[in-house]
């Protein structure tokens, strides 16, 4: 057993001389690993006769015991070497300010278009209303002049709430009007509101849901007339759809809680899927409106023959639909969040009419 001081100086050697954890790791398989040389000497005991293993077995213990502790203290030099390396490499300034991080969401475009509308209405001195989901008879139906029979207050067309018996059931509001009943039952004229929120109707289908969102106006003020709401409601869609010039058109409708009423239709152009308002020569219908019937002023304690106003209403979905160019509209109700990245809108733009809105 001659070699075993060479073999332990060249192991030794080989260790110091290992410039990082890679080749140390080959230095302890070459020495220390099942065919490595201190291995080699430690499976020759077996062929001596007792008296060689009395002498030998401790020598090569020992050479082995001392490569072992040489690898694990060089491990620890070569380390500690990386790390300090690491930390001078990856030095942070903590005086600048972070980094952005990644995007997290995505506001909701029904979202985007509500703040859209009501930054426009917000500029012509109108202010947000709200009111509950569940409404009474009275503020969804009566007060606003539709009388028994009326198609809205069968099943097929309203979500009915179970009522006990001898009670007139409760509905899932089928219009945001109902905000505008309480409001002119509680506050006194002149009044100029904006009523965005759910509604609901029984319906479904590629532009219809049975939830979906409404935004809808009220002006009572003395001496109002159709003119304003033509003004208004023109100024309003050149606005949202930022163009120049929009060319409308107001037809005779009915709606039971206005008179006289009228659809405002817009003129347009498809360019592939998307489209152009304000260009083209088709019609296209965005909104319905009329001056405020004197019935309903009535209902609120409002006298017809002092205050006038007019209401209009449309749906949140479907401008959102027409200005973003999205064909379905059940996807708004689906919760995929590749949907929303794809169309939603950065949480901190806050829309504005003089910073812009889309």
């Amino acid at each position: 057993m001659s070699d075993i001081t060479t073999i332990e100086n060249e192991a030794l050697a080989a260790v110091a001389a290992a410039a990082d954890l890679e080749a140390l790791d080959a230095v302890r398989v070459a020495e220390l690993g099942k065919k490595g040389r201190v291995s080699g000497l430690m499976g020759s005991l077996g062929k001596m006769s007792p008296e060689e293993r009395k002498e030998n077995g401790p020598k090569l213990n020992a050479l082995k015991n001392r490569v072992n502790d040489a690898i694990t203290a060089r491990k620890a030099e070569l380390e500690a070497e990386a790390l300090e390396k690491q930390l001078a490499s990856e030095k942070l300034d903590l005086t600048l300010p972070p980094a952005p991080g990644p995007k997290a969401g995505a506001l909701h475009p029904v979202m985007q278009v509500f703040e859209e509308v009501a930054a426009i209405f917000g500029d012509m001195g109108f202010t947000v209303a709200e009111g509950p989901d569940v409404e009474d008879d009275w503020h969804n139906f009566t007060a606003l002049n539709f009388p028994e029979g009326h198609p809205a207050r069968e099943t097929h067309d309203t979500f009915f709430m179970k009522a006990q018996e001898g009670d007139t059931p409760k509905v899932l509001r089928t219009h945001t009007s109902p905000v505008q009943i309480r409001t002119m039952m509680d506050q006194k004229p002149p009044i100029r509101i904006l009523v965005p929120g759910r509604v609901y109707r029984n319906d479904w289908d590629a532009t219809h849901t049975p939830m979906f969102h409404q935004v809808e106006g009220l002006v009572i003020e003395k001496g109002t007339h159709m003119g304003h709401l033509k003004g208004c409601l023109i100024d309003f869609v050149k606005a949202f759809f930022e163009v120049d010039t929009v060319e409308a058109r107001f037809r005779p409708h009915f709606f039971p809680f206005t008179e006289p009423s009228a659809e405002m239709d817009v003129k347009y152009t498809r360019k592939g899927e998307t489209i152009e308002i304000g260009a083209g020569d088709s019609w296209m219908e965005i909104l319905g409106s009329g001056m405020v019937h004197p019935n309903v002023l009535r209902n609120c304690g409002i006298d017809p023959n002092e205050y006038q106003g007019f209401a209009f209403g449309m749906g949140i979905d479907r401008l959102a639909m027409l200005k973003y160019g999205m064909p379905d509209l059940r996807p708004y109700f689906e919760a995929d969040p590749q949907w929303t990245r794809h169309y939603g809108f950065a949480p901190w733009s806050t829309p504005s009419v003089s910073g812009g809105l889309s």
